[in-house]
């Protein structure tokens, strides 16, 4: 469960904060949703750093390689039943005092490392070319060299029928192994999937797409080094962590990333300051805004009015002023294509901005 911490918070305010270990079993995960119904796991103040565990679902990929004896209890005794209606195990969700709909949370992920040094690639029935590759689903498994922070192939292995259960778990000490990928290193860089707050809405909300409450973002610049903000939707923000990745590109066009469970370090600032409509990511270079849609039209045009909002809202610009320099300085990039809603992601650099854009920066 969770434990605590004392220490001085790097925070402007310097106040004393408190940092939370939260570890994922059986009773502090929700499995393939988002709910408001979800009794938290953790109580935290704003400012207040947590330590807290992320499970890939698709340890059972390699249990051999990819499961301990946490993950083995996460997969033993959630009910099948229950993984629903999404796939993804979420850590949480944790409670921020004072948070109320409206406000925004302010998420700094500070480290990211690979709870093991393997993971897992799924050419899923979801993916973009699985009619072209003749409805075959293919399993791709990854060992991580911490060293050197990069991934190589160790081998590959043809899924039987249709992999449809999250949780699955396979017959891989014996299957049919296919070496994969010989002499290709791949960068590691470690980021979540998915993460956000709870909807505000009456039934579960599954894992799988996104939306404005963050969700199954998929974009591999949410990883140590970054900042979230999510805008709450009920009280408390009810925030959870799930999905966690070791790398992915753009796109993330077979259905899956390389998947593999992560131990995340974050501090949850809240914020009443100011407002954004959608997930919105801070990198030490860029702005990046993401926009979703049930097509990539649909997606592109939110990802544009986001970016203009934040260009005319929080940089000032006019909206006249703000449509050129995003013709000119933006760029718009498919975040991914197999979610259900896809995502569509527009970089801006901050540097280009009077005070390198910290508008938003409350110091």
């Amino acid at each position: 469960m969770a434990s605590v911490t004392t220490l001085t918070s790097a925070k402007a305010d310097t106040r004393p904060s408190a940092i939370w270990h939260l570890k994922a079993t059986p009773e502090t995960i929700h499995w393939g949703y988002f709910s408001p119904e979800i009794k938290p796991a953790l109580r935290i103040k704003s400012g207040d750093l947590v330590q807290a565990e992320a499970i890939t679902h698709h340890a059972g990929d390699a249990p051999e390689l990819m499961f301990d004896e946490g993950v083995e209890r996460i997969f033993r005794e959630v009910d099948p039943a229950s993984r629903a209606p999404g796939v993804h195990i979420m850590t949480g969700p944790i409670y921020i005092e004072d948070a109320e709909p409206g406000d925004m949370i302010e998420v700094r992920y500070l480290q990211m490392t690979p709870r093991n040094n393997y993971g897992s690639n799924l050419a899923a029935n979801w993916g973009h070319l699985y009619e072209e590759f003749g409805r075959k689903e293919r399993v791709t498994i990854y060992e991580l060299d911490p060293s050197a922070n990069t991934a190589h192939a160790l081998y590959a292995y043809d899924f039987p029928g249709e992999y449809l259960v999250p949780g699955t778990i396979t017959n891989c000490p014996v299957c049919d192994r296919h070496p994969a990928l010989p002499g290709i290193t791949i960068p590691a860089r470690p980021h979540l999937g998915t993460a956000g707050v709870a909807p505000a809405v009456d039934a579960p909300v599954s894992t799988i797409p996104p939306g404005l409450h963050g969700g199954n973002i998929d974009n591999w610049r949410i990883g140590a080094g970054s900042t979230m903000f999510y805008k709450c939707q009920v009280k408390g923000g009810l925030f959870s962590i799930g999905d966690p990745h070791v790398s992915q590109g753009d796109g993330e066009i077979s259905g899956t990333a390389i998947e593999a469970s992560l131990d995340c370090l974050f501090q949850i600032i809240l914020r009443k300051d100011f407002s954004f409509p959608s997930p919105l990511l801070e990198t030490p270079e860029n702005w990046i805004v993401h926009g979703f849609g049930e097509d990539l039209d649909q997606a592109m045009k939110n990802c544009s009015m986001d970016m203009l909002h934040l260009l005319h809202e929080q940089q000032g610009l006019s909206k006249e002023d703000a449509y050129s320099l995003m013709s000119v300085a933006a760029d718009f990039g498919v975040t991914q294509v197999v979610d259900g809603t896809l995502g569509v992601h527009a970089r801006i650099e901050r540097r280009i901005f009077p005070g390198k854009g910290t508008v938003i920066d409350p110091t």
